[in-house]
């Protein structure tokens, strides 16, 4: 992650994603793929809730 898009994060947010980071290094790439299609499915159905959420 660059500094511009990072800049773009609070000071907390940074740190989460550091840490985050630094965990998903140490996964294998089996490991990281399918944490990532987690975590892309999650983000799937946070929109579709806030989609939801803006149309009541």
């Amino acid at each position: 992650m660059n500094e511009t898009s990072q800049s773009n994060l609070t000071l907390e947010q940074q740190f989460k994603l550091k840490a985050l980071s630094d965990d998903v290094m140490k996964l294998t790439l089996p490991e990281a793929q399918a944490y990532l299609i987690e975590m892309f499915k999650k983000d799937m159905v946070k929109d579709n809730l806030i989609k939801e959420w803006m149309k009541r």
